[in-house]
């Protein structure tokens, strides 16, 4: 397994890394199908976050991607210290320490980068999400009630903060 930075080369294995999260799980943003086919797109997604100063990993097994992880800086001054955090792995590649190694490397891209702040959300029902940001030094901070509709229900999220 190999952890490394996401590049736009990667955009079309990378937009099928997230229609298969799409798919099989309900934690992520974006419904199956509703995501942007147009490699393109993804092309201008990468470039648009790279050049912003932001960090994109990914999880790499046979030349495929399996995960990744992305931390979006902030873009004015004033919040230029906080990155704000997505992370998604496939459902055969959970459960083996592989977020715990992205979030390892995500503490030290922030430290060197000046971020003394990382923030995500989660899904309250997401229990394995939450176990491992709250073992990677997350705390809740609040609770964002209704924020999403999965199904048909409103679903309330966590949200979540690591001061550095």
């Amino acid at each position: 397994m190999n952890i490394r930075t996401l590049t736009i080369n990667d955009a079309q294995l990378y937009l099928n890394l997230l229609s298969q999260l799409d798919s099989q799980t309900q934690f992520m943003m974006y419904e199956e199908g509703e995501r942007s086919k147009v490699v393109e797109d993804t092309k201008n997604e990468i470039k648009r976050v790279l050049e912003l100063g932001s960090l994109m990993l990914v999880l790499e097994h046979n030349n495929i991607l399996v995960g990744y992880l992305t931390a979006e800086r902030g873009f004015a001054n004033r919040i230029k210290h906080c990155a704000y955090i997505t992370v998604g792995i496939l459902a055969d590649y959970q459960g083996q320490g592989l977020g715990k190694k992205l979030f390892t490397q995500l503490k030290s891209w922030a430290t060197s980068n000046n971020i003394t702040r990382l923030e995500l959300t989660v899904m309250k029902h997401n229990t394995a999400g939450v176990s491992l940001y709250k073992k990677m030094g997350f705390v809740i901070e609040g609770i964002k009630q209704k924020s999403l509709i999965v199904n048909g229900q409103y679903v309330d999220e966590y949200y979540m903060a690591l001061v550095l």
